[in-house]
């Protein structure tokens, strides 16, 4: 799987996100594929940020992340997308990022792309596969070949069986309440592993 190239694109308010992706980071290096981690750009105003102390620690601390580009579409052979929800719907930041790649989409640059997606919300029946599903749809749009996690392994169970991928909810602490690192890192082998026989 020395050959698969694999983007990491995110959004993250608060790093739950964040953190997920960097899970992500890690098992695709593992599995032997060239990562990319990227962030979708933010919209929101400085103010908006300032004004929730988590968001604006956040906002500071990843700084240094690289913004996404339709570059890192184009180069990539497998993508994990990470994102909150935000009323059972993709955030605008990362819906944004996605809607500016019609040129990629119209030259056929989006096609046979192996694709998994990651969310987050503050409470366990907040919009996690909602978002999934409504973003799936876009990847079907672009022709991309979509690997849901399935139950494919035990550690989807512990970290609350979604089979369309991994989600977790933020408890009022800030922490994850799921215990979710493992099954992140089988849905991103998974993907480089279907990316892997794409390529061959």
């Amino acid at each position: 799987m020395a050959n698969v190239k694999l983007a990491v694109i995110y959004y993250s308010s608060t790093g739950t996100n964040y953190q997920m992706a960097k899970w992500a980071e890690e098992a695709g290096k593992e599995a032997g594929a060239d990562v990319r981690v990227v962030k979708a750009p933010e919209l929101a105003p400085e103010a908006a940020i300032a004004s929730n102390p988590a968001w604006k620690e956040h906002y500071e601390a990843t700084k240094d992340v690289p913004e996404a580009t339709s570059d890192d579409i184009e180069w990539a052979d497998a993508i994990i997308f990470s994102m909150p929800t935000r009323f059972g719907n993709v955030p605008s930041q990362m819906k944004q990022y996605i809607d500016s790649q019609g040129g990629l989409w119209a030259t056929g640059k989006t096609v046979n792309k192996a694709v998994s997606v990651m969310v987050s919300a503050s409470n366990a029946h907040g919009g996690q596969e909602a978002t999934a599903l409504s973003f799936y749809t876009t990847m079907m749009h672009w022709g991309a070949i979509i690997v849901a996690p399935g139950y494919t392994d035990e550690s989807i169970a512990p970290a609350g069986g979604n089979p369309y991928g991994t989600s977790v909810t933020q408890g009022q602490d800030g922490k994850m309440v799921e215990n979710v690192e493992p099954a992140v890192k089988h849905q991103v082998k998974r993907t480089v592993e279907v990316a892997a026989k794409l390529n061959s």
